[in-house]
């Protein structure tokens, strides 16, 4: 375990943190690593214990003996995951929550995704729109209130640690507070369109 989590904690998996979203994110994911790992560590040392303990002797190619089993051991793999299942499932909508909640006084764009291309309407006396290409106020709330105009895209902003769907039929919102002025790559990851996570935000 503490071997598996030195070589992946480390890791910058999003690049760097430019939302106040970012840290809180990473955090969790921390946490899921570390126990991912102690869990695969577990199951990896049993495994392989088993292997060599109850082999077969060289020749023997009789039928293993019947066994009832184990009933402690039994209820302990299945008590032990479902702690740490409901644990992390308690933590990541603590974490979600926290993220999400509205601010007083949020910048809300418009985001309309179709294949090929983003379309963004900011708020003004005179609807203000950019293609390929939106800005966004630093240290802010932005709200994205988005809109599929054909199929599902994804809404990525790796740095900002947000990514929401844009479904045809519904509006769906992503919750963002940029805390770094940069340039920032909009990625759909749905597999909507070749060349489609060639759009930029800048901040």
């Amino acid at each position: 375990t503490a071997a598996i989590c030195a070589v992946l904690v480390p890791i910058h998996w999003d690049g760097q943190q430019a939302s106040t979203a970012a840290p809180k994110i990473d955090d969790l994911l921390t946490v899921m690593i570390v126990l991912s790992s102690l869990v695969f560590s577990l199951v990896v040392v049993m495994l392989f214990y088993a292997l060599w303990k109850f082999r077969a002797k060289p020749g023997d190619e009789s039928d293993g003996e019947p066994i009832h089993g184990n009933t402690r051991l039994e209820v302990a793999w299945t008590l032990i995951p479902t702690v740490i299942v409901l644990f992390a499932g308690g933590y990541s909508w603590s974490v979600l929550n926290d993220i999400e909640k509205p601010a007083d006084n949020p910048l809300t764009v418009d985001v309309f995704s179709q294949q090929y291309a983003w379309s963004f309407g900011y708020p003004g006396k005179d609807m203000v729109w950019s293609e390929g290409e939106f800005h966004v106020p630093v240290n802010r709330q932005v709200q994205f209130k988005m809109h599929a105009q054909d199929v599902i895209h994804s809404f990525w902003v790796p740095q900002w640690r947000i990514k929401k769907d844009n479904v045809p039929g519904i509006t769906t919102i992503a919750i963002v507070t940029p805390t770094k002025t940069g340039t920032y790559q909009l990625i759909c990851t749905e597999l909507c369109g070749f060349g489609h996570s060639s759009m930029r935000a800048k901040v």
